[in-house]
């Protein structure tokens, strides 16, 4: 096990961070902890390398880049707070003319939360899921996504970082009746 990593990410809006500011990175929110002109420095613990797939990063991987949303700007996706839930595998990918549909599977704890036509976050991306089953769910990609984010380079085996829906961890929680301290 380890204490944790740096990672030093290249982002074209690296003249606009300001040092301490959070930014996702494959979904996982990071602290911006230095930065230069064309890149910027995050710092992640054992916590975050074990429970996502930053870990897993090589020198020239492609990763996806989020910064935090500010109140009162538009929302375009669905709300997502970079913390990852668990992990998933790409278990399927399947062309269907410009499109892709992918299966992914993960733990059935998590699949509780999700609904067809609702939403999750892959890797940082928010997308509307397709299908959900008791291990996974499945998406459809279109060209744009393939294209501009990291899943279009991602095949079968591949491990991806999850997170399910905010208001759908809320719900659960109250139908439950759990308390805590």
């Amino acid at each position: 096990m380890t204490d944790g990593a740096e990672l030093l990410i290249a982002a074209p809006f690296v003249a606009e961070l300001i040092l301490g500011e959070s930014v996702a990175v494959n979904g996982a929110c990071l602290t911006v902890v230095a930065r230069d002109v064309a890149s910027f420095r995050v710092q992640a613990g054992f916590e975050t390398l074990e429970k996502t797939n930053l870990g897993e990063l090589r020198d020239g991987d492609r990763v996806n880049l989020e910064r935090a949303l500010k109140f009162g700007d538009r929302l375009g996706g669905h709300l997502v707070s970079g913390h990852v839930d668990c992990v998933g595998r790409i278990a399927s990918r399947e062309t269907r003319g410009e499109f892709e549909s992918i299966r992914f599977s993960c733990p059935a704890e998590w699949t509780r939360q999700m609904v067809p036509k609702g939403s999750i976050c892959v890797d940082g991306i928010s997308l509307t899921l397709v299908d959900v089953m008791s291990d996974g769910f499945s998406v459809m990609l279109i060209p744009h996504t393939l294209t501009v984010t990291s899943l279009g380079l991602k095949r079968a085996g591949d491990i991806v970082n999850l997170e399910t829906d905010l208001l759908a961890k809320y719900v659960q929680k109250q139908l439950a009746g759990v308390v805590t301290s």
